[in-house]
């Protein structure tokens, strides 16, 4: 059974930084692509990020391109999301999705919400 556990999320400032991480289990975590989605109040599923298995590929969406940054500890089974220089329009429910297109099995989520 796929497990997926995020946690780091919060309040932050405006320019602040978070880092989300996601654990994993049930599953071949090395050999999978993961992704980050978010939900913003009243808005659709929108993918951040993902990265494949090996970690040497990655993509962002161009609305957090230069600020976020995905990652993965194989070792840990962890996925990682670093967030930088975040705006009030990042503020989101962010999940963790087994599968590149941020659609698949998804954890609880974590509520990101950037407010000064």
């Amino acid at each position: 059974e796929v497990q997926l556990v995020e946690s780091g999320g919060g309040l932050v400032q405006p320019g602040g930084s978070l880092r989300l991480s996601c654990a994993a289990s049930g599953f071949d975590f090395s050999g999978s692509y993961m992704s980050w989605a978010r939900q913003a109040p009243g808005k659709g599923l929108e993918r951040v990020s993902f990265i494949d298995g090996g970690g040497g590929r990655t993509s962002y969406a161009a609305s957090v391109k230069g600020r976020f940054t995905i990652s993965r500890d194989n070792a840990k089974n962890t996925l990682y999301l670093q967030m930088n220089s975040l705006k009030p329009e990042d503020t989101a429910v962010y999940y963790c999705s087994k599968g590149y297109s941020g659609m698949g099995d998804r954890g609880q989520g974590t509520q990101v919400t950037v407010s000064s």
